[in-house]
């Protein structure tokens, strides 16, 4: 490129480094002084580093812009490279809240939703990409809410608490707390999953996931703390129980599995936590249990809002729901259901001691228990979209281990 007189350099426009080097910071100038500008436009460097020339001239080659000497003055001629490497560049949809896309590109990998993103790198390897097979308008509400709501197992529980109960209710407190533990241990690894199968673009739902995947973590250990306040070993695990929660886990379909867990499995599950909290016998298992009553609650209502979401987009995708309960409840029909020491052990804690007549009400209020949960799986359908005659058989269904 051929050289301008030393007349013409002091006519363009110049920057002036003074004795700031390229090579610590020097840079930042430049690409300030250059951003406004169109390609073509020269841009005299004036400063005192001794290698001024030397590093500018290494600069812009490596930056795709040209380079010039105005006799002793570096010139910078302005290249296109930025705008070239930005051609085709789009929007990973918007950044303002409540604007998410109906399809996610793969290609946005994990650019954060309103980015722009230059073309190429790899594609993220996602399942779910289209917004209506993940989403609820109420999910950014409940992720605050989430957010907002997180509890310490270390301090919000008052472990230090004394509890001297009858050696059978606490044997019975630790089997119920063997089963908290092995639903919750499900109840993780679900959302856990459908997680990593996510497209970061529905981030609210992401972060939900995430939200209930600490949520458990927590149940899990205020449930097995509980468990071993007064004891050294946990209660039974039952062959049933733990079929009927792999059956959740073989579930492939991000609604159908949220649907089985959350919809059905952790409504009823609620319903048994706060039976529990009501009839606890000490402070500590009512602590435990009325906190994670609070936190599936949430895990719930997410499952309700998307699966109804779904619903109204296809109501044809009742009978995908309808499918699944059915599916699920022919795969567990030979199991035993809920394991006979949990059932006994609910009775004995809501009777709160061996009296005949005792055991009798605690019998009763286990069945009031399963008829409430019943119940709350018939509203939770009636409110997606099923008829109330078809709610009621598909509620019964239902697996007889709760989750």
């Amino acid at each position: 490129m051929a050289s301008t007189t030393n007349e013409d350099a002091s006519r363009l426009p110049a920057i002036d480094l003074e004795g700031l080097g390229l090579d610590v910071g020097g840079h930042l100038l430049l690409q300030h002084a250059l951003v406004a500008r169109p390609p073509g436009t020269r841009l005299a460097v004036h400063g005192r580093h001794p290698a001024l020339a030397v590093h500018l001239r290494a600069w812009c080659r490596a930056n795709g812009h040209g380079f010039d000497m105005a006799g002793t003055t570096p010139v910078i001629v302005r290249g296109s490279s930025d705008e070239d490497r930005l051609h085709g560049a789009e929007r990973a949809g918007s950044a303002l809240p409540g604007r998410v896309v109906e399809h996610a590109d793969r290609r946005w990998g994990l650019a954060a939703r309103g980015a722009l993103v230059e073309p190429g790198g790899p594609a993220l390897s996602v399942d779910w990409v289209d917004r209506d097979l993940v989403w609820a308008d109420v999910a950014p509400r409940l992720y605050a809410q989430a957010a907002a709501g997180q509890w310490d197992p270390a301090t919000a529980v008052d472990w230090d608490t004394r509890v001297e109960l009858p050696g059978a209710i606490e044997d019975a407190v630790v089997q119920v707390m063997t089963y908290l533990v092995e639903n919750e241990q499900a109840a993780l690894v679900l959302p856990a999953r459908l997680l990593s199968r996510l497209h970061p673009h529905f981030r609210e739902v992401m972060q939900l996931l995430a939200v209930q995947v600490a949520d458990e973590a927590r149940h899990m250990e205020v449930f097995t703390r509980r468990a071993l306040l007064n004891r050294t070993e946990l209660g039974v695990s039952g062959v049933g129980g733990r079929a009927s929660l792999q059956t959740l886990l073989d579930e492939p379909d991000f609604t159908l599995a949220s649907f089985l867990l959350s919809v059905l499995g952790e409504g009823s599950f609620v319903d048994l936590l706060r039976f529990l909290h009501r009839h606890a016998p000490d402070a500590v298992t009512a602590d435990v249990t009325r906190l994670a009553a609070r936190d599936e609650a949430r895990h719930v209502a997410f499952g309700v809002a998307h699966t109804a979401h779904a619903v109204e987009r296809d109501p044809a995708f009742l009978t995908r729901l309808r499918t699944a309960v059915e599916r699920r409840h022919a795969a567990l029909v030979d199991t035993a259901g809920l394991n006979q020491r949990v059932f006994d052990s609910l009775v004995l804690i809501a009777a709160g001691s061996w009296q005949p007549a005792a055991i009798e009400r605690g019998w009763r209020k286990v069945q009031q228990l399963q008829q409430a949960m019943d119940e709350g799986r018939r509203r939770r359908l009636a409110f997606i979209g099923f008829p109330d005659d078809e709610a009621a058989a598909l509620a019964a269904l239902h697996t007889k281990n709760f989750m």
